[in-house]
């Protein structure tokens, strides 16, 4: 069984920083791609940043220059980091996977990230 696990969110105040992670457990051969969404409340869910293995990351627009996505493929785990963060980054951030084997995106649960003085 396969399942993504988030950690790493919480409360910080604006132009603070915190490191997601997103785990992936279970039978893993490779993962193709993973990412991460976010959605707030009265807001749609947009794509924050995705990892395609072999090609190069994407970012929305709003978190260009401020979030980092990366990869630990020998840990099957993801990251973003996220720097000068702003009340408007405050939201539920899910994370997913695109893995081998396996039809259909995984999705991790979700971690609240609040970002307020």
């Amino acid at each position: 069984q396969v399942r993504l696990v988030e950690s790493g969110g919480g409360l910080v105040q604006p132009g603070g920083s915190l490191r997601l992670s997103c785990a992936a457990s279970g039978s893993i051969f490779s993962i193709n791609s993973m990412g991460w969404y976010r959605q707030a409340p009265g807001k749609q869910r947009e794509l924050v940043a995705h990892s395609t293995r072999g090609g190069s990351p994407n970012y929305a627009d709003s978190v260009k220059g401020r979030f980092t996505i990366s990869r630990d493929n020998a840990k099957n785990t993801v990251y973003l980091q996220m720097n000068s963060l702003k009340p408007e980054d405050t939201a539920v951030y899910a994370c997913y996977a695109d893995i081998v084997g396996i039809r259909g995106i995984i999705w991790g649960q979700g971690t609240q990230v609040t970002v307020s003085s």
